[in-house]
């Protein structure tokens, strides 16, 4: 298959135009249908991969450290990410478990990890094995992780809990906090930028290859 790295097609109307080069803050639209073709990425390639990495160390801590630490009577309960999954199925709700399970721990860590996978490699100008379908599994898990909905969860259930024990905020909930925050920066990374960055990566490939030879 022919790659042709200077078209761009609108994913409204599937007009192919010549990709425009963009000033910082353009924004390239469909002349037929006004559908978003491409905006200039100003500084967000740079800076993708440190947030990547920011939101695996605060991944690890969000689920190796206590979420909450709740005291009643004298008597005190602490528990992780996982832990919470265990206890809700041992009670019966397998379902919920296996929900909580994937959409806060196995579907964002995957896509941290597909990131991290893509971008070292872009990094140094090589395109990784797997690019395009890991691009397109990246895409497909973007819904499914929801970390912030679990967030919310816990902060309403601590309100609750306030006022019938004492519950400290453990380290696990202030690197959800944080997670959140940078796993939003770095899901808002436009997919079609790994297109544009493998294909530059190519081209300096291949001007290499030409310099070696002469």
């Amino acid at each position: 298959m022919k790659e042709v790295p200077d078209t761009v097609v609108c994913p409204g109307c599937d007009a192919v135009y010549t990709r425009a080069p963009l000033k910082p803050r353009d924004v390239a639209r469909c002349p037929r249908c006004g559908t978003e073709l491409d905006r200039h990425p100003g500084s967000q390639q740079q800076r993708i991969l440190p947030l990547t990495v920011a939101s695996l160390i605060m991944f690890a801590i969000a689920n190796l450290f206590p979420i909450v630490e709740i005291e009643l009577r004298g008597l005190r309960s602490q528990t992780t990410l996982a832990g919470a999954v265990v206890v809700l199925a041992g009670e019966g709700m397998s379902v919920v478990a296996l929900l909580v399970l994937a959409t806060t721990i196995l579907f964002p860590l995957l896509q941290l990890c597909i990131l991290a996978y893509l971008l070292i490699p872009l990094r140094r100008e090589h395109r990784p094995l797997g690019f395009a379908m890991l691009v397109r599994m990246m895409q497909s898990l973007r819904p499914w992780g929801m970390i912030e909905v679990f967030l919310l969860g816990v902060l309403v259930a601590i309100v609750k809990l306030s006022s019938m024990a004492t519950v400290v905020p453990g380290p696990a909930l202030w690197a959800f906090m944080a997670l959140t925050v940078t796993l939003t920066a770095v899901l808002s990374f436009n997919p079609g930028a790994f297109w544009e960055m493998t294909f530059r990566a190519a081209g300096d490939e291949d001007k290499k290859r030409e310099e070696a030879s002469a």
